[in-house]
């Protein structure tokens, strides 16, 4: 009772609306993905579920991220439940949207270790908790290894990459979305 929505995200309609806001193709959006062009429309058409990692590959192809596209693919609610998933342990890295919907920030929580070399670069702020096990984070040239219950905060614009340290590490990372200009730029001289 309460829970908007009991169904899983459908992600394809934000993927279509994306790349037609970029004026792109699927030929494009493959080419800079390396996915393929039938998959692709399969995606947009509600016929395939991306993996997070074919997900990372179409948002970067159009130039956002996969929490975007994520936030994107549900309507937005005042009042959201988001449920925990079941308890199993599961021995592949995942990420999942702790706030569905178009809003004003997104939230997620990665379990397990993701590709640690992939560098981020986000324009809004963002805070990053860990939940459980422990991370190394690289930002402006200097690592920060992180624990349980610690935090990390980044300004917007803050290249960065990070990696469990631990086993079964959960992070949670919030930030503002990068549809708000929240940051502004700096005028130029």
């Amino acid at each position: 009772m309460g829970d908007h929505k009991e169904q899983p995200l459908r992600v394809g309609a934000a993927v279509r609306r994306r790349r037609r806001a970029l004026d792109l193709t699927l030929a494009v959006v493959a080419q800079r993905s390396g996915l393929s062009v039938p998959f692709l429309s399969q995606i947009e058409n509600e016929r395939a579920r991306p993996s997070q990692t074919s997900l990372e590959k179409v948002a970067d192809a159009l130039r956002t991220t996969a929490v975007e596209l994520l936030a994107a693919a549900d309507p937005a609610c005042s009042v959201d439940v988001v449920r925990a998933e079941g308890t199993e342990q599961l021995l592949e890295p995942r990420v999942r949207s702790l706030v569905r919907g178009h809003h004003q920030m997104h939230a997620s929580e990665f379990t397990g270790d993701h590709d640690a070399g992939r560098e981020f670069q986000f324009r809004n702020d963002q805070l990053m908790y860990v939940a459980d096990g422990a991370v190394e984070i690289e930002a402006e040239g200097r690592a920060y290894r992180l624990g349980r219950g610690d935090t990390l905060y980044l300004t917007g614009g803050v290249r960065h990459r990070w990696r469990a340290t631990v086993a079964e590490t959960r992070l949670v990372v919030v930030a503002v979305a990068e549809h708000i200009e929240a940051v502004r730029d700096k005028p130029r001289r």
